[in-house]
């Protein structure tokens, strides 16, 4: 009780310091804390990165003071002093946590969190790893994973859907580490909760098939720990949601148990709070008993770890090749671009750069066996089916091996879990639906590219050229937005041989590949349609170019006159377009803008040579990023609408992606 209440002291003294923040969760769920630090939750401060540590994510986001008390007072390397700065620019305690990044390296966060209810899909995320690492290495004789997963989410996190999408395949899929915690206070930020809300949240559980808990006093200690101690030990394929009945801004009397504790408003009555609570009048104060009590807690974990060091020493020395396949994982060491490149077989084809990609990722399996993929119900129109990998999951002939994740209509469910995958640190997701649907997910891409996640996305049916399906499913507006995401390079990619190399790039972005990198997700940006192979340079050439973002597909043989750019089914209208255009035109095919953009100087130059203003660019998408390399004096041939039902030879037409009509609009 003492631990808690000064975990509520250390909330009050850096909300009110930084005079920003939310207090409500902090002191309302302060017993949750002591009790999953204090005495359950498996972990070592010393080595964070722990293979078999449990995991905790804090799905309320906003109620990041909870996580950096408890995690300075478990030991974490978090000085006092970076508690006190929380808030402020540069330190490690950030308005939200972050998960360890190239801005915040801070310890023992596990998962990115913010949005709400995405934090509880990331848990499920990394109670997908855990399985699958336990079923991928654990032996007979050498048990190396088996921990739990916590996550501590609020009502907002619930009354987001992708709660629902997530908590679904939870229980589908049997994930019985996996165990949250919801802080039942009936509140949210406008109002209180019943003003929005009606549902039962045990029923809606249980009906999920998840095994329900409630505590009607979740301040009690003693229940609190029997209740995950319950969950622990219920090994019987449901994941456990235990309902904790807090009183948010519990310590603060003038507002606990309001709407009015959920952010700063009970700043104004922090010194009469801290008197009722015990705490002296020096502030961020943790009393020895509490750090002794926390230490003791560190040395059960020490011993629990120094075991199990011991056996993950017998099992590598007993199982090299899993031990390697494992570590070249966590070290994120894999073959460069230019080895998977290699293993992927040359192929002069006209086909669809999804039917390139059927084929293509089988190899990239095989180039890392610690790649997954999936799909949103669309595994037979994405084609993106690793061959002989088995499927992930419960029943059904599916196993916790298995490579391929039937992820069911739940885009947005699929985005969170895959983050929650790469967070686990040992498997590389990759995730497929229909480019027009990546919007159910865009909230969740936005936070791999800022968490420099190394997830890819699959999207495929990426134009007009959908064609019969109509409008609602012809994306002109997705690309673009995808595009603007800091961090995430948005591949398109024209023929087999560009797709094989965005393949390869995918999982080999933030390695040395012979271009600028950074980490981060990838979008595959792939066709329904059939498109020609390129002749315009070798193979080889297209494969390079792409690893560069965009390259000299046709050379001039004349003066340069022109230059065409454009990017995947686009690109084939351009190189015939060069033919009937004469010598003087150069096409460029660009998979990929920012990939492009990182590029030297000299190389750009060589590229898009500034001599030459006659430029035109060409994408069935709408115009506005293509201006920056056409420039104003420049054309774009795009399509600045929406579509319409009808084949997509006929919608190609309509809307101008024609050689014909490049040709024209050249002259």
């Amino acid at each position: 009780a003492k631990a808690a209440d000064e975990a509520r002291g250390l909330a009050i003294d850096s909300i009110s310091k930084a005079e920003s923040g939310h207090m409500g969760l902090p002191l309302g769920c302060a017993e949750i804390g002591a009790v999953l630090f204090g005495q359950e939750m498996q972990y070592n401060p010393a080595d964070p990165q722990w293979l078999n540590r449990d995991r905790f994510v804090l799905s309320a986001g906003h109620g990041s003071m909870f996580l950096y008390s408890w995690l300075h007072m478990a030991g974490y390397d978090i000085p006092m002093e970076e508690v006190k700065n929380f808030r402020q620019w540069h330190s490690q305690t950030p308005g939200h946590p972050e998960f360890p990044n190239s801005e915040h390296t801070t310890p023992g966060i596990e998962a990115t969190t913010g949005p709400l209810g995405a934090g509880i899909g990331n848990a499920v995320g990394l109670a997908v790893s855990e399985k699958m690492a336990a079923a991928t290495f654990n032996t007979e004789d050498h048990k190396i994973f088996d921990h739990h997963v916590y996550a501590l989410c609020g009502d907002g996190c619930l009354q987001e859907g992708v709660s629902a999408e997530a908590m679904s395949f939870a229980a589908h899929e049997k994930l019985d580490n996996l165990i949250l915690l919801f802080d039942s206070n009936d509140v949210t930020l406008d109002k209180m909760a019943e003003f929005t809300q009606s549902e039962d949240h045990a029923q809606r559980f249980d009906a999920y098939g998840w095994d329900v808990i409630t505590l009607t006093d979740g301040h009690d200690l003693k229940a609190i720990h029997a209740a995950v101690e319950e969950a622990k030990s219920n090994n019987n394929g449901k994941p456990t949601a235990i309902i904790c009945k807090t009183i948010i801004g519990k310590g603060i009397d003038e507002v606990a148990g309001t709407n009015a504790a959920h952010g700063e408003a009970g700043v104004e009555f922090v010194d009469g709070a801290r008197k009722s609570l015990g705490l002296p009048d020096e502030k961020w104060h943790v009393s020895d008993d509490t750090y002794s009590f926390m230490k003791e807690k560190q040395a059960a974990n020490k011993a629990v770890y120094d075991e199990w060091t011991e056996t993950y020493a017998a099992w590598k020395a007993a199982n090299g090749d899993k031990a390697t396949i494992l570590e070249d994982a966590l070290a994120k060491k894999r073959k460069s671009a230019a080895e998977i490149m290699d293993m992927i077989p040359m192929k002069e084809t006209d086909e669809a750069t999804r039917a390139s990609g059927s084929t293509i990722i089988n190899q990239v399996s095989d180039a890392l066996p610690t790649y997954v993929s999936g799909s949103a119900d669309l595994h037979g129109s994405n084609k993106n089916y690793i061959k002989g990998a088995g499927d992930f999951g419960s029943g059904f002939g599916k196993s916790y091996s298995g490579k391929n994740f039937y992820y069911g209509i739940r885009e947005h469910g699929m985005g969170v879990i895959m983050n929650g995958i790469s967070y686990g640190g040992i498997f590389t997701p990759s995730g497929a639906t229909f480019l027009v649907f990546a919007d159910y997910m865009r909230a969740t891409m936005r936070i791999a590219a800022l968490a420099e996640l190394p997830v890819s996305y699959i999207l495929t049916h990426d134009s007009i050229g959908v064609g019969e399906d109509g409008p609602t499913h012809q994306p002109v507006e997705t690309v673009s937005g995808l595009r603007v995401f800091p961090n995430m390079d948005v591949m398109r990619p024209a023929d087999y041989e560009e797709t094989a190399a965005a393949y390869a790039y995918s999982i080999t972005k933030g390695m040395a590949c012979g271009t600028v990198q950074t980490t981060g997700p990838v979008s595959l940006i792939l066709t329904r349609q059939n498109v020609k192979y390129l002749t315009g340079v070798s193979p080889q050439e297209r494969r390079d170019g792409t690893m560069k973002g965009a390259y000299t597909l046709v050379k001039e043989t004349a003066d340069l006159e022109r230059i065409i750019i454009a990017a995947g089914s686009e690109v084939q209208f351009a190189e015939a377009a060069a033919k009937e255009l004469g010598a003087g035109t150069r096409v460029v095919s660009m998979p990929c803008m920012s990939l492009f953009d990182k590029q030297s100087a000299e190389y750009k130059e060589s590229v898009l040579p500034s001599g030459c203003a006659n430029r035109v660019a060409m994408e069935a998408g709408v115009s506005g990023l293509w201006y920056k390399y056409v420039g104003l004096q420049g054309k774009v041939v795009g399509v600045d609408r929406f579509g319409f039902s009808a084949p997509g030879d006929i919608t190609f037409r309509e809307l101008g992606m024609t050689t014909e009509n490049l040709i024209a609009e050249c002259q």
